[in-house]
């Protein structure tokens, strides 16, 4: 039986000189390769071929990691097994990859739990076996080929950017559920003070800045809120702090108070600079999706396909109802109407049409989001050279309906017809 070992310096092919090795059960293969000598005795190298240069080890590597027949692999089997007219099974470590050798090569491959133990061993006793290659050069040749099969991956993913979009618009999501929460329970707590402040500052930041301001209600008068807010409502804040219904707090209740309105501001201060990255992300990774439904609608659909990629692929009527499953398959489970939309309801398109043809409108924006996702991710663009097109086609259509609507309405009122039927009157 022959052994396929790869390693970062090369590929090697051994041969299993003790028969007795192979009717062991795994458990016991160890004890054939605790020293030199024995694994000497169990097997012996037939061949072995270096890798010429970095460049060729890792396009070797990135096929081994998807189980793919490389052509220094092919190449070095064909010369030590077909030409030499070897019969002997082959012992490999991944399955899908001596499958491929079989289908391609017509070499018979073996792969059990007792040949994994033995290459295993044979890794472990490898610079006994192998004359020439010295522990440290083989530590040295695995850094080196592991940062260059990094940066191979790093050029060559598709989803490297896309990530960090679905990283972002996940925390921008976390961020809106935090602050309305820290924003309730700070107007919360504060109306026990001064409750009139909540209705005339609804704004959860200004709110925020407007009790680090004035801190006590009693202190309105003395501060000057027209720094923060309009003289209106400055005037109207001071004068709802005079005749205010809340009770009394101590200093110590103000400080936490305070303290929460601190934490509340930073994360609206982060939150506005996190979507100011979002946007400069979705500009580039994706010019076109964001020019057709803007930066967090694109970001969105992105997230819930998992990566640009994965988007392009999904036809006009998936990317139509992405986020409406549950109401898809409940429907097809009660045998009820199907969504017409899902996350794109949001879009401002599909916001500005009637009701009637809002169905009509996400469906035709689906169909033009599909091409528009295939060209971000397909082609090096440097803008929305597509969408300006189809945007102008949605929007027309949008008003042809809005106009079609329009002209119905009229000849559905009673009394009414066109000025060129219309009797003249003497």
């Amino acid at each position: 039986m022959l052994m396929l070992l790869e390693t970062p310096a090369g590929y090697g092919l051994f041969k299993v000189t003790n028969d007795k090795i192979l009717e062991c059960s795994a458990d016991q293969v160890s004890s054939y390769f605790e020293d030199s000598e024995t694994a000497r005795s169990s097997v012996c190298l037939r061949s072995f071929m270096k890798f010429k240069n970095s460049e060729d080890a890792v396009n070797e590597a990135s096929c081994l990691m998807e189980s793919r027949l490389g052509k220094g692999l092919k190449k070095f089997l064909t010369k030590n097994i077909i030409k030499k007219e070897l019969t002997d099974e082959l012992a490999i470590c991944d399955k899908l990859l001596g499958m491929e050798i079989q289908n391609k090569l017509d070499i018979k491959v073996c792969f059990n739990p007792t040949t994994s133990e033995i290459i295993r061993g044979v890794r472990m006793q490898f610079h006994e076996l192998v004359t020439g290659l010295s522990e440290q050069d083989t530590r040295s040749m695995a850094l080196s080929l592991s940062h260059s099969l990094t940066r191979f991956k790093l050029k060559f993913s598709p989803d490297k950017v896309d990530v960090m979009i679905v990283q972002a618009i996940g925390l921008l999501d976390d961020l809106d559920r935090e602050v309305n929460k820290f924003g309730m329970r700070l107007k919360e707590w504060y109306g026990w003070h001064f409750p009139e402040l909540a209705k005339i500052v609804p704004d959860n930041l200004m709110y925020a800045k407007v009790i680090k301001k004035i801190g006590m209600r009693d202190n309105a008068k003395n501060c000057n809120l027209g720094e923060l807010l309009p003289d209106e409502v400055a005037r109207e804040v001071v004068q709802a702090s005079e005749i205010s219904m809340g009770s009394e707090i101590f200093e110590d209740d103000l400080e936490s108070i305070s303290e929460l309105a601190s934490r509340l501001e930073e994360l609206l201060e982060y939150r506005e600079t996190l979507e100011e990255y979002l946007k400069y992300r979705m500009s580039v990774v994706a010019p076109n999706l964001t020019y057709m439904v803007g930066e967090l609608i694109g970001a969105r659909l992105l997230s819930h396909s998992g990566s640009l990629m994965n988007l392009a692929k999904h036809p006009a009527s998936t990317v139509q109802i992405l986020g409406a499953e549950k109401a898809l398959f409940r429907a097809l489970k009660t045998k009820s109407q199907t969504p017409k939309y899902g996350i794109i309801y949001h879009a401002g398109l599909v916001g500005q049409s009637a009701p009637k043809h809002k169905g009509k409108i996400s469906r035709i924006l689906a169909a033009k989001l599909a091409l528009c996702v295939r060209v971000d991710a397909l082609k090096e663009n440097d803008g929305p050279t597509v969408a300006i097109e189809n945007k102008k086609y949605v929007e027309n259509k949008l008003a042809h309906l809005l106009a079609e609507g329009d002209s119905k309405h009229k000849l559905s009122r009673p009394g009414w017809q066109e000025p060129s039927k219309r009797k003249k009157v003497n």
